[in-house]
């Protein structure tokens, strides 16, 4: 399997308005305003996502006027909102149980901002973030742990990126129930499948543009949803096989997250597990992992820091 290199940092951002978000920010914004849509380049377009996120998010409106202010960019509130980004698709396996979250991401390298973020925005969140503030997973102060994968279809519609809708979760909910009823009034664009998680409950809940909040049979998920899955399909993602190896792997065994079949070599678009994470939210600690190698942060020690792992190596 070929080998690849890839750094992780870690960084502390506070409630968003004393810089230390800005200047990481700016660092990223030239490669991440090309994710925006046309549409949110038009005033017409961004007049519209602005509504829709002061609508469905009212809660983080401070936090996105405080961010997008600081960014100073014309573009910055637009792209913001998670309204208007171009749609991307990863693969991923997940599962939730007993108070645990253990989660695989895989994607391209180069398109995993690959930062573990702890911020106190409405509350304190800890998570892996992307396109700037959403998150691919993270846990709260109240025991709430979520983690997202592709649903597998080609679904598009009008909502917002998974990812702002994993940080709204952990920002306004302190449980797997009152996370699960914010889901059912929520646009989401891509199809995906969302797994929580809290001290006495985890679920996968199925969400798209065309569909309704969906609970799936059990708390794990791969990249397929309610509908049946093609040989073509199987072929390209190995979604049940992956499926099949987190069910009887469990939550707590990192070790065969770490082997194949969930963990995943190079594939033909350069996708690759990129880490593990294993989330103990009641605990406020999560570690991520690598062949070889872990990371630990927690509510009550959190480092900053950064972190150059090799990718390929199973163990």
């Amino acid at each position: 399997m070929r080998q690849e290199h890839k750094t992780f940092q870690a960084i502390e951002v506070g409630d968003g308005g004393d810089g230390r978000w800005a200047a990481y920010a700016r660092t990223l914004w030239q490669e991440m305003e090309g994710l925006l849509t046309e549409e949110g380049r038009t005033p017409q377009g961004a007049d519209r996502v602005r509504a829709l996120f002061r609508t469905h998010m009212p809660e983080l409106v401070p936090v996105l006027d405080r961010l997008a202010g600081q960014l100073d960019r014309p573009e910055a509130e637009a792209f913001l909102t998670h309204a208007a980004l171009r749609p991307f698709t990863q693969s991923c396996t997940q599962i939730g149980q007993n108070g645990t979250l253990l989660r695989n991401y895989d994607l391209r390298p180069d398109q995993c901002e690959g930062t573990i973020v702890s911020s106190c925005f409405l509350r304190p969140v800890i998570g892996m973030q992307d396109m700037l503030w959403g998150l691919l997973d993270g846990m709260n102060d109240a025991g709430l742990a979520v983690s997202l994968t592709w649903g597998g279809r080609s679904a598009y519609g009008r909502g917002f990126a998974i990812l702002v809708v994993v940080r709204y979760l952990l920002e306004t909910c302190d449980t797997v129930d009152e996370a699960v009823g914010r889901l059912r009034s929520l646009p989401v664009a891509v199809p995906q499948n969302l797994t929580l998680v809290d001290p006495t409950k985890a679920v996968t809940v199925f969400v798209g543009p065309d569909m309704s909040p969906t609970v799936a049979p059990d708390a794990c998920a791969a990249n397929h949803q309610h509908l049946p899955v093609t040989d073509e399909q199987e072929r390209a993602l190995r979604t049940q096989e992956r499926l099949r190896a987190i069910r009887a792997a469990g939550a707590d065994d990192v070790a065969a997250m770490l082997k194949p079949p969930l963990y995943q070599s190079v594939d033909e678009q350069g996708s690759r597990t990129l880490y593990t994470a294993h989330y103990r939210p009641v605990e406020g600690r999560v570690t991520y992992y690598w062949p070889g190698e872990s990371w630990q942060q927690s509510f009550g020690d959190f480092t900053p820091g950064s972190r150059t792992v090799t990718l390929g190596r199973t163990s």
